[in-house]
């Protein structure tokens, strides 16, 4: 049994991943079952910048115990591989963290200003904590401590720039064989899907596989650049340790 979670900051394939490994038969899917949590401790001005927050609320429990518990127990639906997208900002100060060393853990990142300008689309003005990467970092560094491993990283680019060898890579160092399925699938909601997912996942929803790589060449505002300039420098952290399209 292996149960894979994949930390990612928003405006990342993640959702596209997760679609990925939900195409697979032996594969239970889950979408950010810690959202809700992170919704509850928050302050009610941010809480409000989050399209149907209180949908969300009423979706997941708010105890982190509760979905920790949920998420180290049996695999539902009898199946082998259990795929956990978490985006990292989810993560609030008052959770533990030994639950999470039981997982097969890996890390998806993103040029931040494509990132940046995305989220921004949504939710106008972010702090890197909104957009996870410190708390990616932290976290991968306590599981190399922890663990006395280097979790897998892999970059979104690198993704979409080749998906079969980069899926196959990742299916390697997590312990499962990788499977063809997980290269396109059908287009619209499924029933995993977040009640977040109308606000945030259209175009995951018109799609039916990873779509091309394509330069954004939008610019981070100027009242942000202080937040990209912290941004790319947790990034490269990461990227320093990612999986390569040559390895």
């Amino acid at each position: 049994m292996t149960r894979i979670a994949m930390w990612s900051g928003p405006r990342n394939i993640s959702t596209a991943l997760m679609r990925s490994w939900g195409s697979r038969s032996d594969c239970f899917v889950s979408d950010e079952p810690l959202y809700a949590h992170y919704l509850s401790v928050i302050s009610e001005s941010k809480r409000r910048e989050h399209p149907a927050y209180d949908e969300v609320m009423r979706s997941q429990p708010t105890d982190w115990h509760k979905v920790a518990d949920q998420l180290t127990g049996p695999i539902p639906n009898g199946k082998r591989v259990w795929y956990q997208k978490h985006m990292a900002h989810h993560l609030t100060v008052g959770i533990s963290w030994d639950w999470i060393a039981s997982l097969s853990n890996c890390f998806l990142i993103r040029d931040p200003v494509a990132m940046i300008t995305s989220f921004i689309k949504v939710i106008d003005n972010p702090t890197p904590r909104d957009l996870g990467l410190p708390q990616q970092v932290e976290l991968f560094e306590w599981l190399r401590k922890e663990t006395g491993k280097t979790p897998v990283v892999i970059d979104s680019r690198d993704v979409l720039m080749d998906p079969s060898r980069m899926l196959a890579q990742v299916c390697e160092r997590v312990g499962v064989p990788f499977d063809d399925s997980m290269l396109s699938w059908a287009p619209g909601e499924r029933d995993e899907d977040g009640v977040w997912g109308p606000h945030w996942y259209a175009s995951v929803y018109r799609s039916t596989g990873f779509a091309p790589f394509e330069e954004k060449n939008e610019r981070v505002p100027e009242r942000l650049l202080g937040v990209l300039d912290e941004c790319i420098a947790l990034c490269e952290q990461l990227a320093a340790h990612k999986v390569n399209l040559e390895s």
